[in-house]
């Protein structure tokens, strides 16, 4: 792998932003999805969170290319369903784009935990990943299945060997924590200006 399991996403993100500073709905989710393959580097433990990121995407995917002019921007589809007055229902865009912040969320915080606490082992820095981010929107069932899967949490050297490919590991995971929590504290400011990022899980 030339690079680390980063180096894709890094590329994409310089294309996530139009000229006049919106996000494109495009490159968002294909941020979004180069970051997938370092979920499968944790194997069973992110079986959940990978789903869930992987069919909030196509949600939003499928909405964009329903009209790609019409959602090019990323809070534009927020924007007709909030008159529609549809943007709170589960299957909502709306509901995806919050719901993939979120997720989005724990990973940064996860690779942040990874970088600040090089003697934690991986089951405890996805714990207080998770607490600090994820915990607090989820029901009793969705927080327990996610104890039960941070016990398979993989060993932490092995892991970051594989992510790391041939690059600069720790730079990479650093930069992407830089450039992408931007993205996500815009989308977190636009939906609580709609008054719709306080969605719990169901």
């Amino acid at each position: 792998m030339e690079g680390t399991v980063f180096t894709p996403s890094l590329e994409g993100m310089k294309h996530v932003k139009s000229e006049n500073g919106v996000i494109l709905t495009k490159p968002f989710l294909d941020v979004c999805k180069l970051i997938l393959p370092v979920l499968d580097k944790f194997g069973a433990a992110m079986t959940l969170v990978k789903s869930d990121i992987g069919g909030n995407i196509t949600r939003l995917e499928n909405k964009y290319s329903s009209d790609p002019s019409k959602y090019e921007h990323l809070y534009s589809m927020v924007q007709v369903e909030v008159e529609k007055k549809t943007a709170k229902e589960s299957s909502s865009c709306t509901n995806g784009l919050l719901w993939l912040t979120r997720a989005m969320d724990f990973l940064v915080e996860l690779f942040k935990n990874l970088l600040e606490h090089p003697d934690w082992t991986m089951s405890q820095a996805c714990t207080d990943s998770y607490e600090k981010t994820l915990k607090k929107w989820h029901g009793w069932l969705a927080s327990s299945s996610f104890k039960v899967a941070m016990k398979l949490a993989p060993d932490r050297k092995k892991f970051m060997e594989v992510i790391a490919g041939t690059g600069d590991i720790n730079t990479d995971m650093a930069k992407f924590c830089a450039e992408f929590s931007p993205f996500l504290a815009e989308n977190h400011n636009f939906l609580a200006s709609v008054g719709l990022d306080d969605m719990k899980a169901s």
